[in-house]
């Protein structure tokens, strides 16, 4: 009588969890439902098939390309949970912002001639590979192949190696342009196997945790060419990409040194950017760094980690949201704080 006493309970508990999880599901789910609508009604120009950066004021007619790249990425873990072909629309924007400019094809940050930025394009590279990863469409693949050719004309031997962060201003060498090309080069390699993009992810991995990272784990802004002095600015995303690179790099090669690393990293990361029991205002950064604990979550499995992200999640939605669902605590909404916590959402809502 007792022992089916215990299994009832145990059911109960089972089904009690269970029933929990989905609820958040639901919620995060309905959180992305109005995410979405308000980007197509607020940002995005139809006519033009672009968007608008900010409600308000903002510097140009149409978005940089940057809030396009969280956007991006964010759309793809929005199909990943259902939503239907909300990627479409984006990728058409991004197109406009193509150019074949020499010394290679990529993405330029205006849809007019202008700058061209490292980090934009790896940003790109990412969401399209974990596109790729998802539902094999070609088109993906050989994007993020283009890209990384043209990332690879941003390295030199200048401080030891490691990438700038723009093309036209070769000036310093930030974690921003450094970590996601890691990722790249390792997303490129777990699909084709080729060696040649490890060996890119390793160059690139040893110079960043040689020129760039604290001795907490924590990486710094970025490195000035001229006089190799350091902006020791720290922001969660550098921190988040390296964190991912280690995991990743740990799920290739084995070699249990990457998972330490990651672990050190991940319980430095939190001491160090969570304080007064919220991170910092730019939701964007954190998103990329929750990416850096997911995937340490996948080898790991322990998922206390990430109490602390999922609670960001849920204070900014209660603390940061105006009357008409808009994010963020700056008067004029932007687009790129929309896209990070679309994403946020998304990638909470795919936990098991």
């Amino acid at each position: 009588m007792r022992y089916k006493l215990l299994v009832v309970i145990a059911s109960m508990l089972l089904y009690t969890k269970s029933s929990l999880a989905q609820h958040q599901r639901d919620e995060y789910l309905n959180r992305i439902s109005i995410i979405e609508s308000n980007i197509n009604k607020y940002f995005f120009v139809k006519i033009k098939g672009l968007y608008l950066e900010n409600i308000g004021e903002h510097e140009k007619p149409y978005s940089y390309l940057w809030p396009l790249c969280a956007l991006i990425q964010a759309t793809n873990e929005s199909e990943a949970v259902g939503r239907k072909q909300v990627m479409k629309p984006v990728i058409a924007a991004i197109n406009q912002y193509y150019t074949t400019e020499s010394p290679s094809p990529s993405y330029q940050s205006y849809i007019t001639k202008s700058s061209r930025f490292y980090d934009d394009n790896q940003w790109i590279a990412i969401a399209y590979l974990d596109a790729y990863n998802r539902n094999k469409n070609p088109f993906y693949l050989a994007k993020a192949k283009e890209i990384y050719s043209w990332l690879l004309t941003g390295y030199d031997e200048k401080l030891g190696g490691g990438l700038y962060w723009r093309e036209d201003e070769k000036t310093s060498k930030n974690s921003c342009s450094n970590g996601p090309n890691v990722l790249v080069s390792l997303q490129l390699y777990q699909i084709t196997k080729q060696k040649k993009y490890l060996d890119t992810a390793l160059l690139v991995y040893h110079w960043t945790n040689k020129m760039l990272r604290s001795p907490e784990g924590i990486f710094y802004d970025a490195i000035d060419v001229k006089n190799a002095k350091i902006d020791s600015a720290t922001y969660t995303y550098n921190t988040g990409t390296m964190l991912q690179a280690n995991v990743i790099l740990y799920q290739i090669t084995k070699d249990k040194k990457y998972l330490s690393e990651a672990k050190f990293i991940a319980n430095n990361a939190e001491k160090h950017f969570y304080k007064n029991n919220k991170l910092g205002d730019h939701y964007w950064f954190n998103v990329v760094l929750l990416r850096g604990y997911l995937e340490l979550l996948k080898v790991e499995k322990d998922a206390n980690r990430l109490s602390f992200l999922v609670n960001e999640g849920e204070r900014i939605w209660k603390e940061e949201r105006d009357e008409n669902n808009l994010l963020g605590k700056q008067k004029n909404k932007s687009l790129i704080m929309q896209a990070a916590m679309l994403e946020y959402y998304a990638r909470l809502a795919q936990l098991k």
